[in-house]
């Protein structure tokens, strides 16, 4: 038979109907000899209640959890003293109870699947989805679908799919690499992005694209990576950053609105790459808090603490009274990310106690001063090169907002933007420069000349991050539409003409026929929804993800393949299978 409605469509105007539903078996239990079923569909769960003399009885008799069910009956309230609100104040008298398939006891409960193992959960995802919590994220991704395709409708932007067989270029991780079997020896890579495509696309007149993306990145895996994810990809033509920014404002904050019932406010605040660095330690600050860093160079220059009297920079960030194990670990965390050190203060009084106490009796009064720090407050420094004294001390940062839950006062959802990112950065392990976003990022106008100058390390770039809650969340540039602009950017980064040719031939050509300005952003759409529904990974936002080591537990991949199907594409495997 037909099914009346999803279970949590049920509603007063269904009161006295005869309805048929059709979904799981939540539970099961037997009281009196009356059965009550809680039978459930991804809207929601309703209660079933079976009487002994009635003609579904014997067949309701056979359900156990996670048996696929269709049940008729009539809905109506619950007695008085068993209504809570909502679906649980009704219940299903049931007059026909029908098996639809039998299940195998599953390997957890799932009412308790937040509390087993993730790899057991990946191993059976098909079960875990049936989870509460996991449908509720799905549905979620859903809607957000729905938002950005009605609002970048609206907009004027065409949808457009570009290959997932390209060719492989440096683009900052590792290309996953598919063999040709019509062209032996040779390889295809899959799409760390559609970068060039879209650039293309500008060229080709489109104006205004965008895709939910596919893209893959053969890199180690964290909480917030996976080796394929997916991007919400845009790009513009005839715009300036301003144009890009303030679209991306209105997309985000319709998104909230449609999904989560959220007002973002606009604008989104900007800071620049250099004082979210200065003051957070951090191109994506997480800025629901405060603690920002007070600079106390000048106060410790040339004075008796020799570590601080010469350094380039002294940084300080305050924080509340911590304990001695306390402090051990935040010198662990300084150290994990690049400092000597964590040198710390406490203050007692009109001075301090701990740490470098004895080399600071003289500066007292104005440290108290400039940090503010009250009493039995900690101060907590780094010193040193600029970059790697603020980076260190911006994971300690961190790691305080963690032990002390400094984000829960502030708003539930802070989104800013990063702008003016350097156009180049120095590594020092290869002693080149290179780029720090990717190489097709347009300079800012008045610095293009800095190009092949000593000072070409200050040029700025017109790069902005999108940041969410201390994550980047989206990423993107005015992209260079000039041949002679993009020939400078690849002789800064040490490509010479041919080895330029070698890998971006194709798109270099079309840069020579009628380039317009243009720009665009990727969202990294799985880690936005991971925030949006207050996941802790995205795994928990995506339908059939890998594990923490890269591996789909559930469909056993990767995997060897036979020797036949090597051979066809002539690739052989070194060492032992």
């Amino acid at each position: 038979m037909k099914r009346t409605a999803l279970v949590g469509h049920l509603d007063a105007s269904h009161q006295n109907q005869t309805v048929t539903l059709q979904g799981w078996v939540n539970r099961r239990r037997d009281l009196g000899g009356l059965i009550f079923i809680e039978l459930r569909d991804r809207s929601g769960i309703v209660q079933v209640q079976v009487e002994p003399d009635s003609p579904a009885f014997a067949e309701a008799d056979r359900l156990r959890a996670e048996y696929v069910a269709e049940v008729e009956g009539r809905f109506q309230m619950r007695p008085e003293a068993q209504r809570k609100g909502g679906l649980a104040d009704y219940e299903v008298i049931a007059s026909r109870v029908k098996v639809l398939n039998a299940a195998k006891t599953p390997p957890f409960e799932l009412d308790k699947g937040g509390e087993v193992s993730e790899d057991l959960r990946l191993k059976y995802r098909y079960l875990d989805l049936r989870r509460s919590d996991m449908q509720r994220a799905l549905l979620l991704r859903s809607k957000a679908v729905t938002a950005v395709t009605e609002f970048l409708d609206a907009e004027g932007f065409a949808q457009i799919e570009t290959p997932m067989l390209t060719k492989s270029t440096p683009e900052g991780a590792r290309d996953f690499l598919v063999p040709s079997r019509l062209n032996p020896g040779e390889f295809y890579a899959l799409p760390q992005s559609p970068q060039l495509f879209k650039q293309l696309l500008m060229i080709s007149g489109f104006d205004r694209y965008y895709q939910l993306a596919r893209c893959f990145r053969d890199e180690d895996l964290r909480a917030d990576r996976q080796p394929d994810f997916t991007q919400l990809d845009m790009e513009l033509s005839f715009v300036e950053q301003d144009d890009v920014l303030e679209l991306q404002e209105r997309l985000l904050a319709h998104v909230f609105k449609k999904v989560l019932g959220h007002d973002l406010p606009t604008p989104f605040p900007r800071m620049s790459y250099h004082e979210a660095m200065d003051l957070y330690g951090s191109d994506k600050p997480d800025l629901r808090f405060g603690s920002r860093f007070v600079d106390v160079t000048e106060l410790f220059r040339g004075g008796e603490f020799k570590a601080f009297a010469s350094a380039q920079t002294v940084k300080v960030l305050v924080a509340p009274e911590l304990t001695r194990k306390q402090i051990d670990e935040l010198e662990r965390v300084a150290k994990q990310n690049g400092a000597g050190g964590l040198a710390w203060l406490k203050r007692d009084g009109d001075g301090f106690t701990g740490g470098i106490s004895k080399f600071v009796g003289g500066i007292a009064a104005p440290l108290i001063e400039q940090t503010g720090v009250e009493q039995g407050g900690t101060l907590l420094f780094a010193a040193g090169e600029w970059k790697k004294a603020v980076t260190a001390l911006g994971a300690v940062r961190l790691s305080l907002r963690d032990l002390f839950d400094l984000a829960a006062s502030g708003p539930r959802f802070h989104v800013s933007w990063v702008v003016d990112f350097p156009q180049l950065e120095f590594d020092e392990e290869s002693q080149t420069w290179t780029y720090m976003h990717h190489p097709f990022t347009a300079p800012h106008p008045d610095d293009v000349a800095l190009f092949g100058t000593e000072r070409q390390g200050e040029m700025r770039a017109q790069a902005y991050d999108l940041v969410l809650n201390g994550f980047e969340i989206g990423g993107g540039s005015i992209r260079i539409h000039d041949p002679e602009v993009q020939a400078k950017m690849f002789s800064a980064i040490g490509f010479s003409e041919a080895a330029a040719r070698e890998k971006f031939g194709f798109f270099l050509d079309a840069l020579e026929y009628g380039t317009p300005p243009h720009g665009g952003i990727a969202w990294g759409f799985d880690r936005l929804l991971m925030l949006m529904s207050g996941a802790s990974s995205i795994r928990e936002v995506i339908a059939f993800p890998k594990n923490n080591r890269g591996a789909d537990l559930m469909a056993e991949a990767p995997s060897p393949v036979e020797d036949a199907q090597l051979a066809e594409v002539g690739v052989a495997v070194r060492g032992e299978r």
